[in-house]
This record gives C-alpha cells, structure tokens and sequence, in this order.
C-alpha cells in the first residue's frame, strides 16, 4: 500500500542528545538507549470514516518522536498499519450502501491527504491488513499447532471453526524468561477490567466454548454475504484484528522494536494481546517500550462517531483552517494528556502562528541557536511539546523588540519549526 508523500526534514546545527519517553508497561518515564536505526510501529486507522483530531493527536504525538529521533542522526524505521477489513469497516458499509472497498480506499485517500496536510512523516511501511493475510495464515496455523490457539465450535447460527488464542498457553511459556510476556504486561489491569474493557472494544468473553473469556478471535471462518479469503488449513475466512499488527511489524522491524506506538484506547485488549501473539509466534518481545497517546474530546465531551461530535480534519480544512494551526492546537497539550478541541484551541494556534511569523523578520543566529536548543531540551523530556511551544512564544515575545533580524536567522528558525516540531512558517 502507498503511504503520502513527505516534505524533505531541513538540516539543522548540531544534534539532539537523547530523549525520554513513558513506556506505559513499565508505568515511568525511561530513556530511550541511542540507536542508529530505532524502530517505530504505530497502529493504524480502520478506514470507516474521515480522520478526527483524535486520530490526528496521536499521530502527530508520534511523528514528534520520528523527528526526535532523526535529529540524533539516526535513521528510523517506521511502520504503520490500515485495517482495511474489520466488522466496523462492514458495518459502516452496510448501512451506508456503500461497497466496503470503495469505502476503504476513499477513507484511506482522504487520510493520505490529511496527514500530508499535517506534515506528518509517512511510514516506510503503510501496510494493510488485507495484503497481510498472505504472512498471517502461516503464523496461526503454527500457533495451533503449537497448542497455543485452538479451534471454537460454532453455536447460535455461527459456522464451526473459528480459531481463538489461548491467554494462558502464551503465558505459561517460558516462564523463567524476564522478558516473557503475561496477560497484563502491557496494560496492569485486573482481569476484571480486562474483560469489561474486552467488551467494549470488540472482544467477545461471553462467546460459548473459549477456554478463558479474555482470549482473543485469530481467525473468524467465512460468514455468507463477508469478505473471505482463503486460509489454508484455516478454512476460508479473515483474520482477526490484534494478530495484524503483531504479524506486520514483526515482518518489517527487528524483534523487539524500539517504541509501539498509539492511542490510549489501545493499551488493552490490542497492545496486549498483540504482544502475547508476537511472544507466542516468535518467542521474543515485540517492543521494548510501549507509548500511548492521550483521548482527545469536544467542548468537555468524549468525540465519538456515535455522539456524531467528531472534528474532522478535513472539514477544518474545508472551511479554510491552516493545517499549521490545527497541528499547533494539538502541539499545546502533552500528547500523554487527554483534552478537548475548543474553538478556544484554534483561536489562541491562530494567534501563535501570526505572532511567529511577524517575529520571524527579527531573528538572528544568536536567537535561532538559543531557541533551537530549548526546543530540543523540551522534545527531550517525554515529548514535552507544550514546553516547545512555550520557548518559541518567548522568542517571538522577545524578537519583536529586538533589533534587526537576518535571513540566516529567520532561516534557522523556520527551519527548526518545521524540523523539530512539523510546523511551517
């Protein structure tokens, strides 16, 4: 699949040193060991409808790491997934009398064109769950075969075969390994909380025949008027979502990759039961941190499709928003935060911007040097891009009684906006 294409990241003097990021399995913020080729796997959109600031929050969260990463000098390798085929893809399909195809590829352009606008950095890998399908039957079949999945007989009008993972198997595995993986390694919740969380977000622990109510679907078999696909000793079917990304990132990055990377919403069940199928498959991590990025609301109100309170990218667009101004408005929270879109947050981006670019003509070497490092220093203590935001305010504050600028200065500086943060003068 073709991701979007990105602006060229402008050269800056000298290096970042490091960063700092919270890893939510080891609940703290560690520092992340210098690599020369760090990796990065975010999970993608299920392509059902327009990209929302929510969407747009976490992967602008995450395109401040890859910058902070290739400010240290090194090359990163970054993969993103599309779950191109999943039950509210179909939903949305059907109740719309769309062809779910069509609707998926319309969704994913439209999320092309948003990102390119947000000046988010596309993936090396922007691989859908649909040309995954060819990786992931081998890995369930050996996992069946390995006593690790098993199969479900079919109750209430759903077909016999269906393949589930088995919680408990994976994590009986190789248990004087430190880096084995449990149920909960990811998210610390009780098995309480799991399973009311596992409802909610699409698992079923009531499904009649599971071996334990938290074990995730693998393989759902072939349902009359569902997309299928053939699967081998599986049966004709489609696979189930957690063991996509699992299977893509471990084609595509080394085992583990550096930084999994989402939404907070993905902490539990997905990030959990995708590491326990990476550990199961391969018997190695699938990362060595996880990162989650903060809900992002309306007016106070959790933004969901079904309130129908979404803010869509490209709707703000539409109305003529300048996409720095929406991805500055997102850069004013902490990207761990959860917090809500006003009209209050664009007005006071809006503002930022034009004070930026009327300080602009007044920049030196000097101020461009000193504003880069804060930046810096800022992106280096878990992403704290507020505090960046926060710098550059000061150096436009301070710029707009100051001297006589350079072109080499305002040159420095727009440059390392764009660089640092994604944000184009």
């Amino acid at each position: 699949m073709i991701a979007w294409n990105s602006s060229p990241v402008p050269n800056l003097p000298g290096r970042q040193s490091g960063v700092e990021l919270f890893d939510t399995a080891q609940g703290r913020v560690v520092e992340l060991a210098p690599e020369e080729n760090p990796s990065l796997y975010v999970c993608g959109i299920t392509p059902y409808d327009a990209t929302h600031l929510g969407h747009a929050s976490t992967y602008v969260a995450f395109d401040l790491l890859n910058r902070v990463w290739r400010d240290t000098g090194a090359r990163v390798n970054y993969v993103q997934n599309v779950t191109d085929v999943d039950d509210p893809l179909l939903e949305r399909a059907t109740a719309t009398g769309v062809d779910w195809q069509q609707l998926a590829a319309d969704q994913i352009q439209l999320f092309r064109t948003d990102m390119e606008a947000l000046n988010v950095l596309a993936p090396d890998h922007y691989v859908g769950a649909v040309e995954s399908i060819e990786w992931i039957v081998p890995e369930i079949e050996s996992l069946l075969e390995e006593g690790l999945a098993y199969r479900v007989a079919g109750t209430d009008g759903a077909p016999d075969g269906d393949v589930y993972f088995s919680v408990e198997a994976a994590s009986a595995l190789n248990p004087e390994n430190p880096s084995r993986w449990a149920l909960g390694l990811v998210s610390h919740l009780s098995e309480d909380q799991m399973a009311e969380l596992f409802a909610e977000r699409g698992g079923d622990p009531e499904r009649p025949g599971k071996k334990h109510r938290l074990d995730p679907l693998l393989w759902r078999v072939a349902r009359e008027g569902e997309p299928h696909w053939e699967g081998g000793s599986l049966g004709e079917g489609r696979p189930g979502w957690h063991i996509e990304c699992s299977v893509i990132a471990q084609r595509f990055l080394p085992a583990p990759l550096t930084v999994q990377g989402g939404g907070s919403d993905l902490v539990f069940p997905h990030h959990e039961m995708s590491a326990g199928h990476a550990w199961a498959g391969s018997g190695a991590p699938l990362a060595r941190h996880y990162a989650h990025a903060g809900m992002v609301g309306l007016e106070g109100e959790k933004m969901s499709k079904s309130k129908g309170n979404l803010v869509l990218v490209s709707v703000l667009r539409r109305e003529g928003v300048d996409p720095a101004a929406i991805r500055l408005g997102i850069l004013n929270h902490h990207y761990r935060s959860d917090w809500s879109w006003t009209s209050g947050v664009l007005a006071r981006a809006t503002a930022q911007l034009e004070s930026w670019r009327a300080a602009l003509p007044r920049a030196d070497e000097e101020s461009a040097s000193a504003l880069i490092a804060e930046i810096r220093a800022a992106l280096a203590r878990d992403l704290d891009a507020p505090g960046a935001v926060a710098a550059v305010d000061r150096w436009a504050e301070k710029a707009r009684t100051a001297g006589e600028g350079t072109p080499a200065g305002a040159a420095q500086v727009t440059a390392a906006l764009d660089a640092l943060l994604g944000i184009r003068l």
